[in-house]
């Protein structure tokens, strides 16, 4: 082949990155292939460089529920996985306790950390790249909070705006036969 005419894809394109850009409608998106990092463009009334557009990374949610603490450990280690990969950001989000913080407290349970913010609202899901699970199985269900979380869901399945992303879990549970192997 000649010079430049290979199949290889080049190596300068940022993998998974996503190029925010403006349609000639006006509609910002990610339907374009990353623009290469070297890109620079020259600018014909200024003369100078036009920077290549935007890229961000593309967001991965983490969105767990943990009382005791392991599948937090869990999530904040999926998160680190995550941020290790160019053109991906981990997001951690814990859904709504749905016990009164009574109970919460004859059940020994520690205090959530304040700096992992509760997902408002399922809906939020469809501002996600990409989406992991996580939470404890008890008796071969998952907990509760996630079920009561997934249930909120319904809308969004209707609507289908969370086709195409693509979504993982990871559980936990304490026991042997815990309800994993169901559940999951």
């Amino acid at each position: 082949m000649g010079k430049g005419g290979g199949c290889v894809p080049s190596k300068k394109k940022l993998p998974g990155a996503v190029a925010e850009h403006s349609s000639h409608d006006g509609v910002r998106g990610s339907a374009a292939a990353p623009v290469p990092v070297e890109d620079k463009r020259p600018d014909s009334a200024a003369g100078g460089v036009v920077p290549p557009p935007h890229v961000r990374n593309l967001r991965i949610f983490i969105v767990f529920y943990s009382m005791y603490g392991h599948v937090e450990a869990l999530a904040r280690r999926m998160k680190r996985g995550v941020d290790g990969i160019d053109g991906l950001e981990g997001l951690l989000f814990r859904v709504p306790e749905t016990l009164p913080g009574e109970v919460l407290e004859q059940m020994k349970a520690p205090p959530k950390d304040p700096d992992i913010p509760v997902i408002g609202t399922a809906a939020e899901l469809a501002e996600a790249d990409g989406v992991l699970f996580g939470f404890p199985t008890r008796f071969g269900c998952m907990a509760a909070q996630m079920k009561a979380f997934f249930d909120e869901t319904g809308q969004l399945w209707t609507e289908q705006k969370l086709v195409g992303k693509p979504a993982g879990f990871f559980v936990s549970t304490g026991t042997q036969g815990g309800g994993q192997e169901t559940t999951a």
